[in-house]
C-alpha cells in the first residue's frame, strides 16, 4: 500500500510525463509564419515537374518545321502581340513561379547572350535529362550517383563532338569559309520565319559578318525595321543609317563631315530647381528674362560651333531657337538620336560623346565622307557613307506587319550571332541531328565500359540526347521512332554524317545536303544543359520566405 504522499507524487510524475508527451507531439517551428518548406522527395518532384513542363512548352518550336507561339502582353502594353518560335523570347516573356523552371529560363537567356542560337535546344535537352533522372531516382539511384554518370557522359560527348568538327583555318580558303558560313546561316534560318527567303537573308547575314573582318563586333551592324514591302525587299546598305530627320532649313547633304556627338540639353536653360520661383512686377522684366535665356543659349551654340564641326548630333531635343542658329551657320543638326544610336555613331565615326564644350582641343570629332538624306519606303533616313570604321553597315528589314518584321529581326540576329561566333572559332559540325546521334553513340559506348551504377546514368544521358532529333521529326509530322532507329543504325555502322532530311522526311547524308551547324553553339548547348540539370538534381530542399506584409496590419518582426 502507498502512502498518501507517495500516491500524490506518483500522480504528479504521471502528469509531467503527459506534459512531455504533449510537448513532443507539437512540431518545433523555425521558419517565420507563412514561410514554406518542401523537403526531400517533394522538393525534388517539384523541381522535376517545373523543368519538364518548361521543356515541353518550347519543344514544339524545335526544328525546321517547328510551330510558333503567340505571346499576348497584359498590363501597360495590354494587347500587344508577338508571334515567335525563338526559345529565349518565349521563355523571358512568360512568368514562371517554379524555381527549377526559372533556372532553365535564365539558362536560355545566357545561351542567347553567349552564342545567339540554340536557346530551344538547350532547354529541351536539360528537361529531357531531368525526365530521365526522375526514372533513375525512382529506381533508388542516389542523385550524386546520377551526377557522376552524367559527368562521364559529358566528357565522352564533348570529345566526340570535338573530334567530328572540321574547319578551314589551317589551309585558309576564303571561298570554303564563306561556303561554311552560308551553310550555317541556312541551317539557322531554316527553323525561322525567314525559311522561305533563307537564300536572300543568308547572303545578307554572311556579307555583313564578313565585313567585320573577324572582329565579331556586332555593334557595327545596325538593323532598321521599316513597315511595308516584302521580306525579300530587305537589303544591306554599306554605310550607317540613322532613322532621324535633319532640322528645318539646314543642309540635307554634307561632304567631308566633321561630326560632334553630344548628350546635352538644347532647350532654354531655365532654372530647373524644384520649388524655385521668380517674381516680377511688369511684363518688361519677363521679356528681359527671355532675352537673357536666348543669350545664354546663343553662347552655348557658339561654343559648339567653335569645335569647327559641320554636323551636330544630340541625344536630347534641339528646340527652335538653337535649330535656327545652326541653320544660319550652315551646320546640319540632328536631334533626339536615341542613346543606342549615338553610341553606334560614336563607334563607327570614331568620335566621342561629349556633354560640355569649354575645351574644343580635347574633344575628338567623328568623321565621314558623305552624309545625306535618303527615302526608304515612307521613311526618311540619314545615311553616313565612308565612315571611319569601314566594317559598319546597316541591314534594312521590310515586311507586311510589325509582328513579321520583329520576328525577322530576331531570326536575323540569331544568324548574325552564330556567324560571328563561327568566325572567331571556325569549327563546323554536321546538323540535322547527326551531332546529337554521334554524341549519343559515344556516350553509349562509354557507358558499356563503365562499371557500377554510373553506367545507367550515362546511358540515360544518351537517351536524352536522342530525344532532340526525335522531337525535330515529331514536329515535322513524321514517324520519329522509325527515323531515329534508322539513324541510330547508320551511326552504329560508323556513318557519322547521316542525319534527318526534314524536307523529304527521311535519313540523309548531311555532308551532301550541306546542312552544317556551328561547333561553338553545339558545345554550349551540351555544357549549359548538363550543368543546369545537375544543379536542379542536387536540390533536396526548397525554402520560400514569408511574404512581406504591407498596410496598417503589418506586424513587427
Amino acid at each position: 500500500m502507498m502512502s498518501n504522499y507517495q500516491l500524490v507524487q506518483h500522480l504528479l510524475d504521471e502528469e509531467e510525463d503527459d506534459d512531455i508527451c504533449e510537448v513532443s507531439l507539437n512540431p518545433i517551428r523555425i521558419l517565420k509564419n507563412e514561410a514554406e518548406e518542401e523537403k526531400a522527395e517533394v522538393a525534388r518532384m517539384s523541381s522535376f515537374i517545373g523543368a519538364i513542363a518548361i521543356g515541353d512548352l518550347v519543344k514544339s518550336t524545335l526544328g525546321p518545321k517547328g510551330m510558333d507561339k503567340i505571346l499576348v502582353s497584359c498590363g501597360r502594353n495590354s494587347g500587344q502581340v508577338e508571334v515567335t518560335n525563338d526559345g529565349a523570347t518565349i521563355l523571358k516573356s512568360i512568368g514562371v513561379d517554379n524555381p527549377a523552371a526559372k533556372i532553365l529560363v535564365d539558362m536560355s537567356k545566357v545561351q542567347d547572350d553567349e552564342v545567339g542560337d540554340g536557346t530551344t535546344s538547350v532547354t529541351v535537352l536539360a528537361a529531357e535529362l531531368l525526365r530521365e533522372a526522375e526514372k533513375l531516382i525512382e529506381q533508388k539511384l542516389h542523385p550524386q550517383t546520377v551526377i557522376a554518370g552524367w559527368r562521364i557522359a559529358v566528357d565522352a560527348a564533348k570529345q566526340a563532338l570535338a573530334d567530328s568538327s572540321f574547319d578551314h583555318e589551317k589551309n585558309f580558303n576564303e571561298a570554303a569559309l564563306r561556303a561554311d558560313l552560308e551553310n550555317i546561316a541556312r541551317t539557322t534560318l531554316s527553323s525561322k520565319i525567314l525559311s522561305n527567303h533563307k537564300e536572300h537573308f543568308t547572303k545578307l547575314a554572311v556579307d555583313a559578318v564578313l565585313r567585320l573582318k573577324g572582329s565579331g563586333n556586332l555593334k557595327a551592324i545596325q538593323i532598321i525595321k521599316i513597315s511595308g514591302g516584302l521580306l525579300e525587299e530587305s537589303f544591306l546598305d554599306e554605310g550607317f543609317l540613322l532613322n532621324k530627320k535633319v532640322g528645318v532649313h539646314q543642309p540635307k547633304r554634307i561632304e567631308n563631315a566633321n561630326i560632334l556627338i553630344a548628350n546635352t540639353p538644347m532647350d532654354t536653360d531655365k532654372i530647373k530647381v524644384f520649388g524655385s520661383t521668380i517674381k516680377v512686377d511688369s511684363m518688361a522684366k519677363i521679356a528681359e528674362l527671355e532675352v537673357a535665356e536666348k543669350e545664354k543659349m546663343k553662347d552655348k551654340v557658339n561654343k559648339i560651333l567653335a569645335h569647327k564641326c559641320n554636323v551636330f548630333i544630340n541625344r536630347q531635343l534641339i528646340y527652335n531657337y538653337p535649330e535656327q542658329l545652326f541653320a544660319d551657320a550652315g551646320v546640319m543638326a540632328i536631334e533626339h538620336a536615341d542613346f543606342d544610336g549615338i553610341e553606334r555613331l560614336a563607334l563607327v565615326t570614331g568620335g566621342e560623346i561629349v556633354s560640355t564644350f569649354d575645351s574644343p582641343d580635347k574633344v575628338k570629332l567623328g568623321h565621314c565622307k558623305v552624309i545625306e538624306q535618303v527615302l526608304i519606303g515612307d521613311e526618311c533616313l540619314i545615311r553616313f557613307s565612308g565612315v571611319e570604321l569601314g566594317s559598319a553597315c546597316t541591314i534594312v528589314i521590310r515586311g507586311a506587319t510589325q509582328q513579321v518584321i520583329d520576328e525577322a529581326e530576331r531570326s536575323l540576329h540569331d544568324a548574325l550571332c552564330v556567324l560571328a561566333a563561327t568566325v572567331k572559332e571556325p569549327k563546323v559540325v554536321y546538323g540535322g541531328g547527326a551531332s546529337e546521334m554521334l554524341m549519343a553513340e559515344a556516350v553509349s559506348r562509354m557507358a558499356a565500359r563503365t562499371a557500377g551504377k554510373e553506367s545507367a546514368a550515362a546511358e540515360a544521358f544518351a537517351v536524352a540526347l536522342r530525344r532532340l532529333p526525335s522531337a525535330v521529326a515529331d514536329n515535322a509530322g513524321y514517324d520519329s521512332a522509325d527515323l531515329i532507329s534508322r539513324l541510330r543504325a547508320h551511326h552504329a555502322q560508323g556513318e557519322t554524317t547521316m542525319g534527318l532530311d526534314m524536307q523529304n522526311g527521311r535519313v540523309g547524308d548531311m555532308k551532301k545536303l550541306g546542312i552544317t551547324e556551328s561547333y561553338v553553339v553545339k558545345r554550349q548547348v551540351l555544357l549549359s544543359a548538363s550543368e543546369a540539370a545537375e544543379m536542379i538534381l542536387r536540390v533536396d530542399n526548397i525554402l520560400k520566405s514569408a511574404p512581406r506584409r504591407r498596410g496598417p496590419d503589418r506586424r513587427p518582426c
